[in-house]
């Protein structure tokens, strides 16, 4: 009896040192890191919708993390590629090349897309949507340096719905970046990552779950008089899908898969899919089970979706991330629930914000409205032909940036700065443009301060164009619905910023944090190299 008795009490001594050990949030690194973007959420989301939270989402992240609420994007452009990069690179794209979504490629002479390699074939399918790698990031991602760092046996996987929102975190060595492909409702990859796509990700797509929550409109969680954070259901600032009348609830999903496939992305159920997927990736990988760190990086695209359909203040926007709040809150229990809590390092951030609409600003008498750089570009090229002579001398004006036809100006004797010059002048006689940069004027000056500083940081010599046009503030390149990002105003930097978990004490900052800060901090955390182009700062407030 008195062995028996021995024997089970070394048992519980044992099995409660295993249990501390597994749970230890002094243990010397976290099993597991869950990296969560939001694609396009402003910082004023988190306080504007604080009080329909629930306890275990974005408000646990808040009052059990550390909040800082003063976090900006210190580059532009601030678009979705960019955006993604810099967080997990610790630079800005004057540094990892990113510098849009897509820009106009000289040496191909066209425009290419951030992710695109036709060097390789897809993954999971047959089309272009799978030709994507992070080939054109030219720096590492901290989930690179996490792989290095213990001779590649971390784990490492990206998940969005947006290829670009999964490959740029995943970085370059991962084991692998899935995203959504809008053809067929399925989740692909790639052969940079993949050969062939695993068992479980063939499985998740048996499931056909797009067409499961499409059987069902899209109506608001809570009753609809009830989201009074928002205008209207019914306004003119909104667009509308395809075969709708008026941008209002509830939103049916049409009949043929294609066109499902697209606006399903565009509702909340893009971000449950987006959680499904990465916690059964979590699952499947065994994610934050053996001694080394892993990381799953999440992004959650549907929100810019939304956002650019109907704007910031649009009852789909609320209703979006009253359901996100559910989404993440299942995401954090699921994580610690499988690698143990304490045992996991989460952080919550964007890759951008979003100005309001500018017809709902400009009837409110705030400054802001439309620059049509379609019309603009048209008088331009006009104008040029009147004084050089007729002939297509601007290759491209795209992301606020004119890229001139060298060969052509070599051809006509022309200088460079000649030309640019007059294009600045031309250029500023718009009310709409606050400033106009020339590349060489980026690349020699050293501009420490404002938007100039901005636009430097957002340059590559290589990639960008001969003249960069700075907008005044609340002026975008869009139609009058919805809304749009892309400049370094408040309104499209000020982002959340929060970390919870491992080695995380409670705390508010209001300091001011740049979005390059994140990586190296958390390269710091785990004791290991900062990504090769990192310039952010280490964030000192989680280190007391």
């Amino acid at each position: 009896m008195l062995q028996k008795y021995f024997f089970y009490t070394v048992l519980v001594v044992i099995l409660t040192c295993y249990r501390a050990a597994a749970t230890d949030p002094n243990s010397p690194k976290p099993k597991l890191i869950v990296g969560i973007v939001v694609d396009q959420m402003r910082y004023d989301y988190l306080t504007r919708y604080w009080h329909r939270f629930g306890n275990d989402g974005f408000k646990k992240l808040v009052t059990e993390g550390y909040n800082f609420t003063n976090t900006h994007f210190d580059y532009v452009p601030t678009y979705t590629g960019p955006g993604h990069a810099s967080i997990y690179t610790g630079t800005t794209p004057a540094v990892h090349g990113i510098i849009g979504n897509d820009w106009y490629n000289r040496n191909a002479k066209r425009r290419m897309y951030v992710t695109e390699d036709t060097t390789i074939t897809g993954t999971g399918t047959n089309a272009y949507a799978g030709k994507m790698s992070p080939v054109h990031m030219l720096t590492t991602t901290f989930s690179d340096e996490l792989r290095l760092a213990n001779n590649l046996r971390s784990k490492v996987i990206g998940v969005a719905l947006k290829d670009r929102g999964s490959i740029l975190p995943a970085g370059h060595s991962a084991d692998a970046a899935y995203w959504f492909e809008g053809a067929t409702g399925n989740w692909i990859s790639s052969s940079w990552y993949l050969k062939t796509l695993p068992e479980w990700v063939n499985t998740f797509n048996a499931r056909k779950l797009p067409q499961e929550y499409a059987k069902n409109p899209w109506i608001t969680l809570y009753p609809l008089e009830s989201y009074t954070a928002s205008t209207p259901d019914d306004t003119p600032y909104e667009d509308l899908f395809a075969g709708e009348k008026k941008p209002v609830f509830p939103h049916t999903f049409p009949a043929t898969n294609t066109s499902m496939y697209q606006l399903f992305t565009a509702t909340p159920y893009g971000n449950t899919i987006t959680k499904e997927f990465a916690i059964t990736a979590m699952r499947a990988e065994e994610l934050g089970k053996d001694s080394v760190t892993d990381l799953l990086a999440v992004s959650f695209s549907s929100p810019d979706f939304i956002g650019h359909q109907y704007g910031t203040h649009a009852v789909e926007t609320e209703d979006c991330y009253l359901r996100l709040d559910k989404d993440i809150a299942e995401l954090i229990k699921a994580a610690e629930d499988y690698a143990g809590k304490g045992n996991v390092l989460f952080f919550l951030t964007a890759d951008h914000a979003a100005i309001p609409n500018v017809m709902f600003l400009a009837d409110q008498q705030i400054p802001a409205g439309i620059f049509n750089d379609a019309r603009a570009s048209e008088a331009l090229q006009k104008h040029l032909n009147e004084i050089f002579g007729i002939q297509k001398w601007v290759l491209s004006f795209y992301n606020d940036q004119l890229h001139l036809d060298h060969e052509l100006l070599r051809k006509n004797k022309i200088d460079l700065d000649v030309m640019t010059d007059e294009i600045r002048r031309f250029l500023l006689k718009y009310k709409e443009v606050s400033n106009v940069l020339t590349g060489k004027e980026l690349s020699v000056n050293e501009y420490s301060w404002g938007i100039r500083s901005l636009v430097q940081k957002g340059f590559s010599v290589k990639r960008s164009g001969d003249v960069v046009l700075i907008l005044e503030p609340g002026l975008v390149e869009y139609k009058s619905k919805g809304t749009d990002h892309g400049s370094g105003y408040t309104y499209d930097s000020h982002v959340p910023l929060l970390f919870y978990g491992w080695k995380i004490s409670r705390g508010t900052s209001s300091r001011h944090i740049n979005i390059t800060d994140i990586a190296p901090t958390i390269t710091q955390l785990l004791g290991i190299q900062a990504p090769s182009g990192s310039t952010g700062t280490v964030i000192k407030e989680l280190f007391k």
